[in-house]
């Protein structure tokens, strides 16, 4: 028995969950009263956290958390958040670039990290001698310090393990039924009634929540819009030249950012920025700077673009979401 929505189906067609985990070796451990030259019995759980130790300076891993940051970016900017941290859902749209953007981004990390293991010896060496000289100064007992920072190092030849760069791309799909290999044939019937109770809790789960994310990924670009707006009626309102093409052209570059993470089709949003490119991104900067009138049109047309934005936001998205699903609905017919 199919048990997929037809909401489910046009989402399922329109995108899929991307999942990028970036793993390295942090440099971090622990900190131990005894590595402050205290006695543990003196220092009390409930009211002290010492935190952790950075084995090395920033600077020796600052590749690999750029690597990482920018990764992270790529899918905070490029997707929606789904089924609060489940996974990220990617338009269609957006797939061929963010695939490629993070090849690009995986490449540099992994040259990352064998610069890094290249010098792993000279920054071990050189981090023993900067704990040594700060334990020193601090009052503390160095040689137990030092060895406890010497002793957090693993050993080059098993550092490899700590390394990973991991895409990985699923699809939605609701649960029929739990297999049942390896329960006894007495135990079944009660397995049997219980694993269904639960894959019918969970697809209840999955098609309210459903719902819930295709409305709030319409909102979120409708925001998104209304952001852009007041940052760029700030920035021409705050600035002594009014109106630079930078502005101009990150209004051009969200349309078509908009166009291509407008899975669920929001019609009225979209049109509304084309309308926008049309009337108000035919001029230069200069063109508006050096004509008042044009540049108060430029500013009326934001402020109106920005509070229809806004109002469209706040609006029940109910109609769009159902429209959506007609999409899924549509493709299953077509199917049959």
């Amino acid at each position: 028995m199919n048990t997929e929505t037809p909401l489910l189906r046009a989402l399922t067609r329109e995108g899929v969950l991307i999942n990028v985990s970036i793993r390295f070796w942090r440099g971090c451990k622990r900190l131990l009263p005894e590595d402050l030259g205290l006695d543990s019995s003196q220092v009390s759980d409930r009211l002290i956290h010492l935190g952790h130790k950075r084995l090395l300076p920033k600077e020796a891993l600052k590749d690999l958390a750029l690597v990482e940051g920018r990764a992270h970016a790529l899918i905070d900017q490029c997707t929606f958040p789904f089924l609060h941290g489940l996974g990220h859902f990617l338009p269609n749209a957006k797939l061929a670039e963010v695939s490629e953007r993070l090849k690009d981004l995986e490449r540099e990390f992994w040259t990352a990290r064998d610069s890094f293991l290249s010098g792993y010896t000279r920054f071990r060496d050189a981090a023993a001698q900067e704990w040594w000289d700060m334990a020193v100064k601090l009052g503390a007992n160095p040689n137990r310090l030092l060895a406890s920072v010497e002793g957090s190092f693993p050993p080059p030849t098993r550092m490899s393990r700590f390394y990973g760069f991991d895409v990985q791309l699923f699809q939605v799909a609701l649960p029929e039924g739990l297999g049942l290999e390896v329960v006894s044939f007495a135990d079944q019937q009660n397995v049997i009634q219980a694993r269904e109770h639960a894959a019918q809790e969970a697809a209840f789960k999955i098609r309210r929540d459903t719902e819930a994310f295709v409305a709030e990924c319409v909102a979120s670009l409708r925001d998104q819009t209304a952001q852009l707006c007041d940052d760029m009626l700030h920035s021409i309102g705050g600035s002594d030249t009014g109106v630079h093409q930078k502005t101009l052209n990150r209004l051009v570059r969200f349309i078509d950012q908009f166009k291509q993470m407008n899975f669920a089709n929001d019609t009225v949003m979209e049109s509304q920025l084309e309308s926008v490119r049309r009337e108000l991104l035919n001029r230069s900067a200069s063109e508006y700077r050096d004509n008042a009138n044009a540049r108060g049109e430029l500013v009326q047309g934001l402020s109106k673009l920005r509070d229809q934005a806004r109002q469209l936001a706040n609006a029940d998205a109910k109609v769009l979401v159902e429209r959506f699903g007609e999409m899924g609905r549509r493709k299953f017919s077509l199917a049959a």
